[in-house]
């Protein structure tokens, strides 16, 4: 719990997903959260856990993540040492990513600071965005571990048809894998397409997104554009909620978690409120 006697930080990292098996701590295995909890904890020589805007899957990868924790006000002045022309977030970015080299470069701190009151990394956003990158050309092994190669020609024309104009308040139960007691009512703010001669982006933002529904939408995408699905099919899965054997999930390497957009600093601890009131707590955000 946030107290008068911890400050609640802030920090927006990046990472290349390719090592890790997923954000969330699991025995044995090398995850994201472990490798910067135990980064913090050896900085302020302490447990210390940290609460995440959306957890992300065995290879997926984030641009922008965002994560908060509670840290001792004490331990966090003494963070500049005697510097004192360096502030304690500038101290704890440095030293964070000092400590995150020793995983080759996979986990990069943007930014540190101490959150608005009422903050919080998870519940508080208005909007995650990701972006999924589709090789729209030969194979290139520059970009390999974050462009998907699919096997058969795409129609990036019936692609960007398909999802004209998809947007709102949707039940995306044929995207989502289900979890006892979890709604999968989601409003889609962003389904659309930039294509060049080397990648097609897709861009999807939405309020939340339940497990694997980023990917499955994705997928369905890829069906209408490979021929394997007539045109409509995705929006006809929309329109009838029920998942089965045909949904198709797009590899999570070419899954970037890309921003997470939140209100104002007076406004965060109301949509905090907002959100834990409306959704699972389980899954606000687990593509």
């Amino acid at each position: 719990m946030h107290d008068n006697t911890t400050h609640r930080i802030r920090i927006d990292l990046a990472y290349d997903g390719t090592p890790y098996h997923g954000w969330a701590t699991q025995p044995g295995l090398p995850t994201v959260q472990e490798a910067v909890e135990t980064g913090l904890s050896t900085i302020f020589r302490q447990p210390i856990s940290v609460t995440v805007a959306g957890r992300t899957d065995a290879g997926v990868h984030a641009a922008n993540q965002v994560i908060h924790c509670e840290v001792d006000q004490r331990r966090w002045q003494k963070l500049s040492g005697n510097r004192a022309s360096r502030l304690p977030q500038e101290a704890l970015v440095s030293k964070l990513n000092g400590v995150l080299a020793r995983e080759a470069g996979a986990i990069r701190v943007l930014k540190a600071q101490i959150a608005p009151s009422g903050f919080d990394a998870r519940f508080s956003p208005l909007s995650r965005q990701y972006t999924y990158r589709i090789s729209n050309g030969a194979p290139n092994p520059l970009t390999r571990h974050f462009t998907y190669q699919h096997r058969r020609r795409l129609d990036v024309d019936a692609m960007a048809a398909e999802i004209e104009h998809v947007s709102g308040l949707y039940d995306f139960g044929s995207f989502c894998k289900p979890r006892p007691g979890a709604t999968t009512v989601r409003t889609l703010h962003r389904f659309d397409l930039e294509i060049t001669d080397e990648v097609i982006a897709v861009w999807l933002a939405a309020d939340a997104f339940c497990h694997h529904m980023v990917r499955a939408l994705v997928g369905a995408l890829l069906q209408v554009g490979d021929g394997t699905r007539p045109p409509g099919w995705l929006r006809d899965r929309l329109t009838s909620p029920v998942r089965d054997s045909h949904m198709m999930i797009a590899p999570a390497h070419g899954l970037i978690l890309d921003e997470v957009f939140y209100p104002r600093d007076d406004q965060v601890g109301d949509r905090a409120q907002q959100t834990r009131a409306r959704r699972d707590p389980t899954c606000v955000s687990c593509d």
